[in-house]
């Protein structure tokens, strides 16, 4: 019965809903580019374009307007996740395809661009897609997704708020008060539709997160450089010069 009054929901929100229909697409990971900042976003049920028609892409203008067109890569989570409306009464919240279609844009991002910072976001079943994917990263690739912001989360309440495998203090929930969707309902409410107000606070707190990995890698390399030049000048290091090519670990 929950899960008819949600399809329920939904579809009138489709159809009433004055938002425009002109979906937004962002395919800068797919089509290879390589930036300092790279943000990933799976938009909501029914919403077209892969980054659909809200806060998805007014969450990636912001960041660009903070960084730079040039220094920020924007991808949509598309291919087999389809935001259908049926999708939400599975277990996950959506499907295992959609999940592997985010995991696919995260290694993507990696793969072309080792050294890139990684946010990401979700709005609705979106965010079910990153509740879900995220955590399942490897973690050479999890390490470099600096933080994820989820709006109106249809897991909000199974996660307790969070992404499992994901440090928590990475995560930024916006559940609106009057939003039965991620307030546990799963119930439409106007609440729901309400997520534009947050797009400036998500972006700035995604700059807090992108500051801190920076920082954080910054330095580790520093550490890395110390150490292997303290090693390298070293009055007892060996005349085979291994210790000073590997950085001092033997």
């Amino acid at each position: 019965m929950k899960t008819a009054t949600l399809f329920a929901a939904l579809a009138a929100t489709a159809v009433a809903s004055p938002l425009s229909k002109r979906g937004v697409t962002e395919n800068e990971v797919e089509n290879g580019e390589c930036r300092t900042y790279t943000f990933i976003f799976a938009r909501g049920s029914t919403e077209i374009g892969n980054m659909g028609e809200t806060v998805g892409p007014a969450t990636c203008n912001a960041l660009k307007k903070k960084y730079g067109d040039n220094e920020v890569a924007c991808q949509g989570v598309g291919g087999a996740y389809t935001a259908g409306l049926a999708q939400n009464a599975l277990p996950d919240g959506t499907t295992q395809g959609a999940l592997n279609e985010a995991k696919k844009m995260f290694n993507d991002a990696h793969s072309n661009c080792p050294n890139t910072i990684i946010t990401a976001g979700g709005y609705s079943q979106g965010a079910a897609v990153m509740t879900g994917s995220v955590g399942e990263l490897d973690d050479d690739v999890k390490s470099t997704v600096a933080g994820v912001v989820l709006y109106g989360d249809t897991r909000n309440k199974q996660e307790n708020g969070g992404i499992p495998g994901y440090p928590k203090d990475q995560v930024k929930v916006y559940c609106a008060a009057t939003d039965g969707v991620c307030g546990g309902a799963l119930l439409v409410t106007a609440g729901h539709l309400t997520y534009m107000d947050d797009v400036s606070d998500a972006a700035d707190w995604l700059e807090g997160k992108i500051s801190s990995a920076g920082s954080s890698t910054s330095s580790s390399s520093d550490a890395s450089s110390s150490g292997a030049a303290s090693s390298s000048s070293s009055p007892g290091s060996s005349g085979s010069g291994l210790g000073s090519l590997f950085g001092g670990g033997f």
